[in-house]
């Protein structure tokens, strides 16, 4: 007969197992839910996001197995929550490294004691910038965009100042069959000058260029540990550079408002609540999303006051 302890951890295990979802294999299934048994996984939405509790990241630093359970659940959940989280910069950046070596942004800066921790600060004397509140993966503008971020709330707004996120391989999925036919093929660019670049004079707005050349992607990629295809367009995105093609353009004013109709219509895709979680931050507050597979929004409807986040932005792959 099982202690009271040992049906508590079955119990556990077996939730645990349930909220694991589709691509991951039954093994991984297995293993992250006995590693799991104390951490309690609940899923916010139908299509994206879970909250762990029970779960220390600073601790998940050290701890292989678990971490390993964490990544097996950001891919099958694509975003995952953390409260009342104990985090030092150093641990914040102990536990992102674990899944690959950080970046700093060339515009947004890095804490100067910790390379790699991009310090995003509002307060009262600083205005909007106009970047976040945009449905965006993070860097798509960099020719081999970020795998993922963790973002920790140092200070935030008593209300207000949510994010949201949207599965964009679910974007993609409910596509109608004749758009996916149509973008089948089709590659993008995603331009940090005309984003970060674009209110600044002229000079330091080309020496950006220079510096991060516009990016070209797929505009539907494929994630290269689950195979599952993504819609990758989004607020960096530019333009298509291979629609002008016989099978797309008949005389050559159809290019413009074809290809940019299109480039729209899918870039609004991220738009659809079916596809979102929003989340509500408090101090101490962690998320830790899939950049490959999600785009996210920061939501600028607090007055003006101090809301103070950190991020550490994880090296991904190039895209295919």
């Amino acid at each position: 007969m099982r202690s009271a302890d040992e049906e508590i951890g079955a119990a556990q295990e077996e939730e645990g197992m349930n909220h694991v979802r589709d691509g991951i294999t039954t093994a991984n299934q297995i293993a992250a839910a006995a590693i799991i048994r104390n951490v309690q996984v609940k899923p916010l939405t139908c299509a994206i996001g879970a909250e762990l509790s029970g779960v220390q990241l600073g601790a998940a630093a050290q701890d292989a197995a678990l971490r390993e359970a964490i990544r097996d659940l950001l891919l099958s959940h694509k975003v995952l929550f953390f409260r009342d989280q104990d985090l030092s910069r150093s641990d914040h950046i102990a536990f992102a490294r674990h899944f690959g070596a950080l970046e700093d942004h060339p515009v947004a800066g890095s804490d100067p004691d910790h390379p790699g921790l991009v310090r995003i600060y509002k307060t009262p004397d600083t205005p909007n910038d106009r970047y976040e509140n945009a449905w965006h993966s993070d860097a798509s503008w960099r020719e081999i965009p970020p795998m993922g971020c963790v973002l920790h709330c140092v200070e935030c707004p008593e209300v207000g100042g949510d994010t949201m996120w949207a599965n964009m391989v679910l974007a993609y999925e409910r596509l109608p069959e004749d758009i996916k036919t149509r973008i089948a093929g089709l590659r993008a660019r995603h331009s940090i000058e005309a984003s970060f670049g674009a209110a600044m004079p002229l000079e330091k707005r080309l020496a950006l260029r220079a510096q991060f050349p516009d990016a070209e992607h797929p505009v539907v990629r494929t994630h290269p540990e689950t195979g599952e295809k993504i819609l990758y367009v989004n607020a960096f995105t530019t333009h298509f550079t291979n629609y002008h093609t016989d099978a797309n353009v008949r005389f050559g004013q159809d290019y413009a408002p074809g290809a940019s109709q299109l480039l729209h219509y899918l870039i609004a895709q991220a738009q659809a609540p079916e596809y979102q979680v929003r989340w509500r931050w408090q101090p101490g507050s962690v998320a830790f999303w899939d950049n490959r597979s999600t785009q996210h929004y920061a939501v600028m409807d607090y007055p003006p006051c101090h809301r103070k986040m950190e991020r550490a932005g994880i090296m991904g792959d190039a895209t295919y």
